[in-house]
């Protein structure tokens, strides 16, 4: 136990340091963007007074050194800012439309990984198999196209053509949970195609070659079932990275949802992300980008933590 929760420390702490580098490069890439941030909220009529003034209230009239120092401080402290447009609260724009990015991951990932790891199983048991080549060449299919095409694909079908469900998730707010699920369910289902195909793949792979072991063909030669090989013996030892790819699927379940919001017109951080871009909102995109960065990193020492707990020989480095 001692020594996973030195390991979860060390993680933590290069965690921190990478959100450190993350967060410069976020701000100055911001700072890069052509354009003056406050000729943009006031207009291309504004004076030059007008914009000086506008400058100095925004704060751009320091350094972007300084600037820099003094919004990750504010950052550490829980205070995201105030957005230029709006000039409301940036923690109160992102929690409502965080919620409902969350609510969409879940959504999916509540289906991609059951259906993942059983379809991933399925294949290996019946490798080299009509099952298992139609299997692959879906999940190739899956892969290989972008997201915003899968989603449009989608609409056409269930929205178009069959009129099962909306084309556009605008869920209002306080919304039942019924009402959340039927809006959500094409933009869930598109995460979901991508996800349950690289997770379907990973864990083909990883049953194929814990099945190679010697172990395993003791097991076979005694007479045990073919299933009972794949739960009892074959899935146990290949928990660690079928946990990696889910847990890596997830964060992208959470990060990567935003041209899934964008053609879905999905009210969550994505789709605010986008907004504020063409808005140049920076304070919002500042802060999106950096939860989306700090989700992942959390996300990926889970994956190390949770592939070193069921696998302890990974706990002693080569």
């Amino acid at each position: 136990m001692t020594d996973i929760v030195s390991l979860i420390i060390k993680r933590l702490g290069l965690g921190l340091l990478t959100m450190l580098v993350v967060s410069i490069l976020i701000f100055f890439a911001v700072e890069l963007l052509p354009g003056d941030s406050a000729q943009a909220a006031l207009g291309q009529m504004a004076t030059g007074e007008t914009v000086a003034a506008m400058r100095k209230q925004m704060g751009l009239d320091v350094p972007a050194i300084v600037r820099y120092f003094y919004w990750l401080q504010d950052f550490v402290h829980g205070d995201f800012g105030t957005s230029m447009i709006s000039h409301t609260s940036v923690a109160g724009a992102i929690l409502g439309r965080f919620a409902n990015s969350f609510f969409l991951a879940g959504f999916a990932a509540i289906i991609a990984i059951p259906l993942a790891v059983s379809l991933g199983v399925a294949a290996a048991l019946f490798r080299d198999t009509i099952f298992d080549k139609s299997v692959n060449v879906t999940s190739l299919t899956a892969v290989s196209a972008p997201e915003f095409l899968l989603g449009y694909i989608l609409v056409v079908i269930f929205a178009v053509k069959l009129r099962w469900f909306p084309p556009i998730s605008n869920i209002r707010d306080g919304a039942e949970i019924g009402e959340r699920i039927f809006r959500s369910f094409l933009p869930a289902m598109t995460l979901v195609l991508v996800a349950t195909a690289h997770m379907m793949r990973m864990t083909r792979a990883a049953i194929i070659n814990v099945l190679a072991g010697p172990y395993i063909e003791m097991a076979r030669l005694k007479g045990v079932p073919p299933w009972r090989v794949i739960v009892r013996h074959a899935l146990p030892n290949a928990w660690a990275p079928i946990i990696n790819v889910v847990t890596l699927s997830l964060a992208y379940m959470i990060t990567g949802v935003v041209l899934v919001e964008v053609v879905f017109d999905y009210p969550g951080i994505g789709q605010l992300l986008v907004d504020s871009v063409s808005k140049r909102d920076f304070p919002i995109v500042q802060a999106c980008c950096l939860i989306f960065a700090a989700i992942f990193i959390l996300l990926n020492i889970a994956a190390d933590v949770g592939s070193i707990l069921t696998n302890p020989r990974l706990k002693r480095p080569k």
